[in-house]
């Protein structure tokens, strides 16, 4: 890690000629006929859905999903039978292409455990059996940190060795190890900012961490595009959510005039914060964040930026940096930098870095 820490030759404030260049984004229009024939399946799959819980009520079909028992009849059930539809109809017709469990590492190949089914795929067993060599479609191992290599083996074993498994414990209280100071400096020195925060869950690091930074009386101006984490975050945190077209900075901007000329709703204060959501890379898309342009717009109308690299970070970047060294940006223009260790480098939970205090943005709500 120190040899990559060291090649960071980021030009600070000065902008590569990369984005100079006309920003083109396109995204491929599936023809009418493929969305007919889909809501046509979908249509199919769910009146033969309709026939067989038909059919399982009347007992010709054999049910093989837990039921409740007698005695809980009284109870408030624990989910509407609609919501498991889908499942049973399905989902289950299909569920032997989902779930499949490897024993290898995930590297561009790996090995998967051969399984079968008695019972239409309702439970499976294992034969035995290896499946060698599948190729690996669906792996977020992009710099293979998730592979085998013996060095790190060791590292792995010495640290938990020394450490154990786990804390079992918040950081708040007995938690708070030496190693994840540690972390939190190099993912610092990483990123080239003041001070980071580790998290062990990166959906959590969104969700749980919005809510702390904004709050009622507080907008949020989030990509009609951002991940669920993002979402759910901006709706714990009881903040006004707002939501503009993807990249597309005429409709933030506008957004944020109106945020600026009318304030909140009925009272017509201004707002306490305005806070900028968006993503480095979309996962579902694969387009980039028009970062320059964003940056300017939050300048421009004093607003904030919270910039999600779960995607971006490792991936992009001439030193792996993310979205910020990709436009050769300084990471100072971000308010708050959030990445996760899961895609890139092969661990796991998330990360908070940027300024040491940011007082503006950490004021209470």
């Amino acid at each position: 890690s120190q040899s990559v820490l060291g090649s960071c030759s980021r030009a600070r404030g000065n902008p590569t000629g990369l984005y100079k260049r006309p920003f083109n984004e396109h995204f491929e229009q599936a023809p009418m006929y493929v969305a007919v024939l889909t809501y046509l399946g979908f249509g199919v799959g769910t009146i033969f859905g309709y026939l067989r819980d038909f059919m399982r009520a009347c007992g010709l079909e054999r049910c093989n999903l837990a039921a409740e028992r007698e005695e809980q009849k009284d109870f408030v059930p624990l989910y509407q039978d609609f919501e498991n539809f889908y499942t049973r109809n399905l989902y289950m017709r299909i569920r032997d292409n989902w779930n499949r469990p490897i024993c290898s590492v995930p590297g561009p190949q790996f090995d998967l455990m051969e399984r079968v089914t008695d019972d239409f795929n309702w439970t499976f067993r294992f034969t035995g059996r290896t499946i060698k060599d599948v190729i690996n479609m669906g792996s977020y191992n992009y710099l293979g940190f998730a592979e085998t290599d013996a060095n790190a083996l060791k590292t792995v074993a010495d640290v938990l060795q020394n450490y154990g498994t786990g804390v079992c414990s918040t950081r708040q209280e007995m938690g708070n190890l030496d190693k994840h100071i540690e972390l939190e400096n190099l993912v610092a020195r990483f990123l080239d900012v003041e001070a980071a925060m580790v998290f062990g869950m990166g959906f959590a690091t969104n969700s749980m961490n919005i809510p702390s930074l904004v709050g009622k009386g507080c907008l949020i101006l989030s990509d009609e595009l951002n991940h669920t984490s993002l979402v759910l975050g901006a709706r714990l945190s009881g903040a006004t959510i707002r939501i503009f077209k993807h990249n597309n900075m005429q409709s933030l901007e506008k957004l944020l005039r109106d945020a600026i000329a009318y304030g909140q709703p009925r009272s017509r204060r201004a707002w306490k914060k305005i806070l900028i959501l968006v993503e480095g890379i979309y996962s579902m898309e694969g387009s980039i964040v028009r970062l320059p342009e964003i940056v300017a717009l939050k300048k421009r109308y004093k607003a904030y930026l919270y910039l999600d690299e779960a995607h971006s970070i490792g991936a992009v970047g001439p030193t792996g940096r993310g979205v910020v060294e990709y436009f050769g940006m300084d990471p100072e223009d971000v308010d708050v930098l959030m990445g996760t260790f899961t895609k890139s480098f092969g661990a796991a939970g998330g990360y908070i870095a940027g300024k040491k205090v940011n007082r503006k943005l950490l004021v209470s709500v």
